[in-house]
Parts: C-alpha cells; structure tokens; sequence
C-alpha cells in the first residue's frame, strides 16, 4: 500500500510555522519506507487560507507531519482527507521516517491563532 506523506519543510527541516514553510517535503511510501520524494512549493499566503489541502490530497497525500500549526489548519487539512501529526522537528526525511516507524504520534499541542510563533 502506498502512502503520501506531506512534510512543511524550510532547507530541508521540518518548518515550525506550517502557514509559512518554504515547500512540502512530500514522501511516497510503500506502507513501511521511502521509495521517493519531491518537493510541492508552499503558496505565498499563510497555508490555512490557500487549496494547498487540497492540492497535496489530490497528490495522495494521506499525512501530514508537522512542526506545529493552528487549529484551523488542522480543520482544513482533516476536511481533506489528511491526517495530521504535530510535533515533528529536525530533518523532513527523518521526521517522515520516524511517523512510518511509529516513533511520533500527534502531540495534540497547536496554536492559538496567528499572534503565536507556531502557526
């Protein structure tokens, strides 16, 4: 079974601020490791009030593992389809490949609204 995970990524780590990231880091999987990546570029509003939920399930993106993100966010990328895991950091490719590993969960931790640092 192939699984797409999507990673907010800034020079190849995983980007604190999902709304803000440079690209997705974006992982196909056979279910239990990395057979490929490419990279989605982030639009250049904040994520939330963009289609990129859309455009990343369209790809087939089942997962998204982040940094941190508001909730509103987190609604839109549900309403998707997309599975969301927050509390990554380090390298995206790491970050993926601990979620494959069942290492990471989502801690449940998000933010406040677009005053916080972590959105």
């Amino acid at each position: 079974m192939n699984k797409k995970i999507a990673v907010p990524a800034r020079a190849g780590q995983v980007d604190p601020h999902f709304g803000h990231c440079e690209y997705f880091a974006v992982f196909e999987t056979d279910g239990k490791s990395i057979v490929s990546e490419k990279r989605v570029d982030a639009p250049a509003e904040c994520g939330c009030k963009t289609n990129i939920a859309s455009v990343l399930a369209a790809d087939g993106v089942g997962t998204m593992v982040a940094g941190n993100m508001g909730e509103g966010a987190v609604r839109v990328l549900k309403a998707s389809g997309i599975e969301v895991v927050r509390g990554a950091s380090g390298p995206a490719r790491a970050a993926a490949e601990a979620w494959l590993a069942g290492q990471i969960a989502d801690s449940g931790v998000g933010c406040a609204g677009h005053g916080d640092d972590c959105h």
